[in-house]
């Protein structure tokens, strides 16, 4: 896997956690129908896919997104804002109260691409998606430095997440795909 080149610049991502609070907060009062504003550069207009994880108090409290692209990159993040305030099954819907409390982060990905061989995930570089029959999970980059995962964990706690065994990954059956991305 070549590295994933994207830079968004300070200003697009300034623009982007914007964006999420704008989402949010049109949301909560009620205007649903509001558009996001037009995006600063050309960069957030390419249809890549992208996460929105909300963290309140350093407690995840919502996380979604696309895996690919379906639309410009600003739009998905605003999208992606709403359903990870409202949408995440995980989580009561957020209110007002919370909005001041909110960390946000946003996950660019790359191309998402088979896994040649499990021994070449690196532990924060790589995302992983395991995927089996019907089940599939998905973990981003970040998610094992959090934990202080290795590449074992990790790739036993992709598996957990698809609702698999946590050595499902070394089954023949399984599919696991790989991708990188840009966090902020």
């Amino acid at each position: 896997m070549d590295s994933f080149r994207l830079s968004p610049s300070d200003e697009d991502k300034r623009f982007l956690k914007a964006l999420v609070s704008q989402s949010i907060a049109t949301h909560l009062a009620g205007e649903d129908g509001q558009t996001p504003p037009e995006p600063p550069s050309d960069l957030l207009r390419r249809e890549l896919g992208a996460f929105v994880t909300l963290k309140r108090h350093g407690q995840l409290r919502g996380c979604i997104g696309n895996i690919i692209g379906q639309g410009p990159l600003f739009r998905t993040v605003w999208n992606m804002a709403r359903a990870a305030a409202f949408e995440d099954p995980r989580f009561q819907p957020l209110e007002q109260s919370e909005l001041a409390d909110l960390d946000i982060e946003i996950s660019i990905l790359g191309p998402i691409e088979p896994c040649p061989d499990p021994e070449l995930v690196e532990v924060g570089r790589h995302g992983l998606i395991v995927r089996q029959g019907a089940r599939q999970g998905l973990l981003l980059p970040q998610v094992p430095l959090e934990w202080g995962w290795d590449r074992l964990q990790f790739l036993s706690q992709t598996c957990r997440k698809a609702g698999l065994s946590a050595q499902a990954w070394r089954d023949p059956a399984t599919q696991i795909y790989w991708y990188e991305a840009v966090v902020f």
